[in-house]
């Protein structure tokens, strides 16, 4: 993917390869989207766990109600940041842990249209729910007035990775 790159991952020795961090978007349950918060007294950022969908292409799709301060951060600032963690490990005995993590960052668009809202909806319930999709269509039909389906068009990848041999006890 020519969205892959690692060239400004400061440990050039803990980069992760691109087919890793794409089963990581792919497979993983849950992100963090971190976005900047303006008020009147300061600069911050903000952060949430989301669920996510990828497409297997160049955007993310998440689920979320239509209301709330996250849209306060995407109208003001729609460029974000989503981290996604695979497997992680403690090794108490080093004092360390083996990880691997990707960074996705891109701009949020809102207001998709009612087809493409659709199709995110499917392609979460086929990562979710892959055995209940026709079940969760009638569900999002009934609620679909009262759902969002964010896009998060994506500018940039990279992954990060520590795997450290493990003693056995």
């Amino acid at each position: 993917m020519d969205l892959y790159s690692n060239k400004d991952v400061r440990r050039q020795d803990r980069l992760l390869d691109e087919k890793s961090a794409m089963e990581i978007i792919k497979n993983e349950e849950y992100g963090f989207l971190a976005m900047v918060e303006t008020r009147e007294e300061l600069t911050a950022g903000y952060g949430i766990p989301i669920s996510y969908v990828w497409d297997n292409d160049k955007h993310i799709y998440i689920h979320c109600a239509p209301e709330g301060y996250k849209f306060k951060c995407i109208n003001e600032v729609p460029y974000v940041c989503l981290t996604i963690v695979g497997k992680t490990r403690v090794i108490p005995e080093k004092f360390t842990t083996n990880y691997q993590s990707v960074v996705i960052r891109g701009i949020i668009t809102r207001g998709l249209s009612d087809e493409e809202k659709w199709k995110g909806i499917r392609l979460i319930l086929e990562k979710y729910c892959p055995n209940d999709i026709e079940v969760g269509l009638k569900y999002a039909k009934n609620s679909f007035g009262r759902t969002e389906i964010l896009r998060l068009d994506i500018d940039s990848i990279s992954g990060k990775c520590k795997d450290l041999p493990i003693a056995q006890k």
